[in-house]
């Protein structure tokens, strides 16, 4: 396999990265950042008209002011079809598509492409990792794939 060919698989299989859309505050601080929920969307890295919004709780204070604050486990994915789905390549059963910092070195806010071959459904999974241990908070989507098979790796 070419030098380019690779540097391309690279770039499809890379987690997607999010763009803040909004947030709302939920706790006043009088002289830190407020605690607050941030809404944050990206594209399916490998299914093109498919967008994601994580919506997520974010720690303020002194602490989250300088990135040293952990986040808690809440959060919310809705993902949806906003244009022609086509995809990219064949995808796998189970794939990572976002994966974000909740904490400042060993928790993350994760999403994970799911395929339900028998309902030709993408279903996405949000959850937290930890480096000792999780959360098993997390919450779940669905986008059906109606005018075509979704193609998948052997």
């Amino acid at each position: 396999m070419n030098k380019t060919a690779l540097l391309l698989l690279a770039l499809l299989s890379t987690p997607a990265l999010a763009e803040e859309v909004g947030e709302v505050s939920t706790t006043f601080k009088l002289l830190s950042p407020n605690d607050k929920v941030v809404v944050e969307a990206f594209d399916d890295p490998s299914v093109e008209g498919v967008a994601c919004y994580v919506s997520r709780a974010k720690t303020g204070g002194y602490k989250g002011a300088v990135g040293l604050a952990k986040d808690p486990s809440r959060f919310s994915v809705a993902c949806r079809q906003v244009g022609a789905i086509r995809f990219r390549g064949p995808l796998p059963a189970q794939q990572q598509v976002f994966k974000e910092g909740a904490s400042f070195v060993f928790k993350h806010v994760r999403v994970v492409r799911i395929v339900d071959v028998k309902r030709n459904v993408l279903t996405y999974l949000t959850y937290s990792d930890k480096l000792i241990d999780g959360s098993p908070d997390n919450a779940i989507t669905a986008v059906a794939v109606l005018d075509q098979k979704i193609p998948m790796q052997k």
